[in-house]
């Protein structure tokens, strides 16, 4: 089996300008001039000498005070201004977190197309209902466990829970010209789809009760402290120098090695390897990673917080990495089994934009078609072996997330450079040191997700048994945790005007009613 390293801690930070005002500081010259006239008195010239004494011993007296006064005023002047907010990068930010909560709905296309017919609805609803739970959680204290003043580089306090002072003014330690309530809209998008893709791993066989429970724990015991290690103000990986620019480490290690564990702890789906298990409706797959790949310019391009020359950059490297590992797949399936697939362009996409969203502030356009192109290459055999590994992850949450995430991070080591991004660090390729900071990350982050889910696990499942019964997987999850059916048939007779329904033998076994249609 192949094993790879994780994660990678980020950057960008913005600096207040320091305004230097040219200080106006004139000398005094004190001029005395004794006006003596012929017809005064010696007495009366003599006043006017002790009067000229007094004014030149009075002159460099009232020179120092003037200049003190300068240099007070000079100091009030030069005090750094306070963060203003831009209304360009607040509208861009406010725009691409929306592309962002985008891409979940999307996601749920995507996994819901690729399972059978009879788990189509559980599947959506694990991507739907993750916006509805961790927005909530963020509010209440995921913000501020996040992103809130650290605690010993492992963890932010409750200072902002609540959304305690997160408000409109900006916060200069994340983004100096956004609101800070903005900040933290985009920030939250990330933990929600985070938690989606966990649910590709363990697709039809886990109980909708044990899944929303998994993800609440979840997310705030491992979602929520990994990014304060590596997004977070003192965060430890951020602090090592460890690099992601949009959550390679932080979004996709974490979802991919988590929905691994899930997917070994809950076993093989009942069938596999000898009944039929093919996607019915790829046709949802391909519009649900078409809405990955729009919604992922807003995932990696907002990520440099401002309507900007990064964001342009990385706008670049995310649509020229996910094109090339889509055209890398395909030919790697054209090689091994003779015919290019849609379902593998769509997934080579997807795993070309899950490896550039560590880097994708950091490297050339080059460096990501390079990495486009191994990441398709790389994320197709990594699937390809899953059968062989004895391994269920059924939607390749595990061989696409995972490994995409952590070639993605380890790469970023390699390629980036700082005449990209000046805030960043020189790759390997460049005479950094940046790659051992990656797979420091990288090792960190996989091992804090496969222990922390291993344990969450343990407790969700001594709960309620998280495995559907055997019963309930033959029927389906749409019907055995919802009530409810994504196609019901209906059957016409008697001509277009007139119609009858037919009960099918699925709806005789639960309260949902299955119609027929056909003419």
């Amino acid at each position: 089996m192949k094993r790879f390293a994780l994660l990678a801690a980020l950057l960008l930070l913005f600096t207040c300008l320091f305004g230097l005002p040219a200080f106006a500081d004139e000398p005094v010259k004190a001029d005395a001039k004794a006006a003596v006239t012929e017809t005064k008195s010696d007495a009366k010239a003599t006043d006017a000498k002790a009067t000229d004494t007094a004014a030149k011993e009075t002159a460099p007296e009232a020179a120092a005070a003037t200049e003190a006064a300068a240099t007070d005023a000079a100091a009030e002047t030069a005090a750094p201004e306070p963060p203003k907010v831009d209304t360009g990068d607040t509208a861009f930010i406010i725009l691409s977190a929306a592309l962002v909560m985008l891409m979940t709905p999307g996601l749920a296309l995507f996994y819901g197309g690729m399972v059978r017919k009879k788990n189509v609805l559980s599947t959506i609803m694990h991507s739907f209902i993750a916006i509805g739970l961790v927005s909530v959680l963020w509010v209440l204290y995921g913000y501020s466990l996040a992103f809130g003043p650290d605690i010993n580089g492992l963890i932010g306090s409750l200072s902002w829970a609540g959304f305690n002072s997160v408000g409109a003014d900006p916060n200069p330690d994340y983004a100096a010209t956004l609101p800070h309530n903005v900040f933290a809209m985009f920030q939250l998008m990330f933990a929600v789809i985070t938690v989606a893709l966990i649910s590709g791993a363990f697709a039809e066989r886990m109980k909708f009760s044990a899944f929303l429970l998994f993800s609440a724990l979840w997310v705030s015991l491992i979602y929520f402290p990994l990014a304060h290690w590596v997004w977070g103000v003192g965060g430890w990986l951020r602090t090592l120098g460890a690099l992601d620019f949009a959550g390679g480490t932080v979004v996709h290690i974490s979802s991919g090695v988590s929905g691994l564990v899930l997917a070994i702890m809950l076993g093989k789906r009942r069938g596999l390897g000898t009944t039929p298990m093919p996607p019915h409706q790829l046709p949802m797959t391909v519009l649900g990673a078409g809405l990955l790949w729009f919604g992922w310019f807003g995932f990696n391009a907002g990520s440099a917080l401002g309507a900007n020359g990064l964001a342009g950059s990385a706008f670049v490297t995310t649509n020229t990495a996910a094109a090339a590992a889509a055209m890398a797949w395909i030919f790697a399936e054209w090689i091994r089994q003779g015919k290019p697939t849609v379902l593998g362009a769509a997934s080579g996409a997807v795993a070309g934009l899950v490896v550039i969203t560590p880097a994708a502030g950091f490297v050339t356009p080059m460096s990501s078609i390079i990495m486009g192109v191994l990441a398709g290459i790389i994320c197709y055999i990594a699937v390809v072996l899953k059968p062989r590994l004895g391994y269920d992850d059924a939607l390749d949450a595990f061989g696409i997330h995972g490994v995409g995430g952590t070639f993605g991070a380890i790469a970023t080591g390699i390629f980036a450079t700082t005449t990209v991004n000046s805030a960043g660090a020189d790759g390997l390729l460049y005479g950094g040191d940046l790659l051992t900071k990656q797979l420091i990350a990288t090792g960190a982050t996989y091992a804090f997700a496969a222990v922390g889910t291993f344990i969450i696990y343990q407790i969700v499942n001594a709960i309620f048994k998280a495995r559907v019964s055997a019963e309930d997987e033959e029927t389906g999850l749409d019907i055995s945790q919802h009530g409810e059916e994504g196609y019901p048939d209906f059957v016409v007779h008697g001509g277009i005007s007139s119609f009858s329904f037919v009960e099918s033998p699925t709806a005789a076994k639960s309260p949902a009613k299955e119609m027929v249609h056909g003419h």
